[in-house]
């Protein structure tokens, strides 16, 4: 337990953001604990120890977040949100908060660059685990209004309200953070961001590790690039951040009132 927890004398972190956790660590210490954080605080939350028991619980329990230990016996961690990436049933967006050993840098971009949409290194506070999932949770579940309209540029078409994002009209299958981050590159069409910007207003933090928003973008690429390795879209401003070029875009509801505006005119 010490290697993997910190002490922590606080007392539970409660809020308004609540959901089903599945919790997967081989270890039943840190299982507890973290189950036991996470439930005080609100959160319905289901265990496994390993890889194919998460997978099964998964799919069974339909979680909202799975909080991800990334050595399992059986099946590591990587593999499980590989595999929860590439399902058909629905599991493709839950969000994942993987569980990294602290200094590993390798592992933790591999766990961002198979779509964890964050982590949180051991040994860790159970009170930063629960913030963590609430910020993961809370930027899921951000009411947008109704009638906010759709973004649209270069193929891709972006319903904020409905989470729902297609390129030529094929449904793309994001993770939480990779739509936010279209979605906000839309909203700011040819304005340079740098990561320190994307992190607080996508990630919702003032600090953290940027290589995080790095591997995000690439990802973002290489499902709405036509060719990632030179990508027209998202593109990379040196020393300064990135940019979205697509030119100015309309939203399909000012798409349809042009239309409209043309056919009254008499000029359709």
């Amino acid at each position: 337990m010490a290697s993997s927890i910190e002490t922590d004398r606080g007392s539970p972190v409660s809020g308004d953001v609540t959901g089903r956790v599945l919790v997967v660590d081989d270890d039943p210490t840190v299982s507890e604990v973290v189950a036991g954080y996470l439930e005080r605080a609100g959160f319905t939350v289901h265990r496994a120890a390993d890889g194919p028991a998460a997978l099964e619980a998964a799919a069974r329990h339909r979680p909202d977040l799975v909080v991800l230990d990334l050595m399992l016996p059986g099946m590591d961690g990587l593999e499980v949100c590989r595999r929860l990436r590439a399902s058909a049933n629905g599991l493709r967006s839950v969000a994942v908060v993987m569980l990294t050993a602290r200094g590993n840098e390798d592992d933790r971009i591999l766990g961002l660059e198979v779509g964890a949409d964050d982590y949180v290194t051991k040994p860790f506070s159970p009170r930063e685990l629960v913030l963590r999932v609430r910020s993961v949770l809370r930027r899921a579940s951000s009411a947008v209004p109704a009638d906010e309209p759709l973004l649209a540029a270069a193929g891709l078409t972006v319903d904020p309200a409905a989470r729902r994002a297609t390129r030529d009209g094929a449904e793309l299958a994001l993770t939480l953070r990779e739509f936010d981050l279209l979605a906000y590159f839309l909203r700011h069409s040819g304005q340079v961001c740098d990561r320190e910007r994307l992190m607080r207003e996508v990630w919702g933090w003032n600090f953290g590790d940027l290589s995080t928003v790095t591997v995000h973008v690439r990802r973002l690429r290489s499902k709405i690039e036509k060719d990632p390795a030179d990508p027209q879209l998202i593109r990379t401003v040196w020393g300064a951040g990135y940019r979205f070029e697509a030119g100015p875009y309309p939203s399909a509801h000012a798409e349809s009132a042009a239309a409209a505006r043309v056919a009254e005119d008499g000029h359709a």
